[in-house]
């Protein structure tokens, strides 16, 4: 599966999913485009997958009819000690994933 990292997420996290073709947005050269474009770039670039931080996007975009997916996960900051605590739910996610999906992964609530 190819997976892309958007901009907003540390780089480091690409090196977790070592059973899939990840590259950032970044190495892309995707960097600095917003939502919409994004989307469709990494679409026509034959990404199956963006996996982001932003909350927003499903807000903004209609991914019905895109072949590519939304994976955002959602922990208490974007750095990457908090981003790996999610990484086994998204691998668990990634295997049953559909095309135009967004799934949320969220860190457990500390109490």
């Amino acid at each position: 599966m190819r997976l892309l990292i958007d901009e907003c997420v540390d780089e480091s996290l690409r090196l977790l999913f070592p059973d899939h073709e990840c590259q950032t947005a970044r190495y892309a050269n995707m960097a600095g485009l917003k939502n919409g474009f994004l989307l469709d770039a990494a679409q026509a670039a034959g990404f199956d997958v963006l996996i982001t931080v932003d909350q927003s996007i499903p807000d903004q975009q209609n991914l019905a009819g895109r072949s590519i997916s939304l994976l955002m996960l959602w922990a208490p900051t974007n750095r990457l000690r908090d981003l790996e605590q999610l990484v086994p739910a998204a691998h668990s996610a990634l295997r049953s994933i559909g095309r135009g999906d967004v799934v949320r992964i969220r860190a457990a609530p500390e109490f």
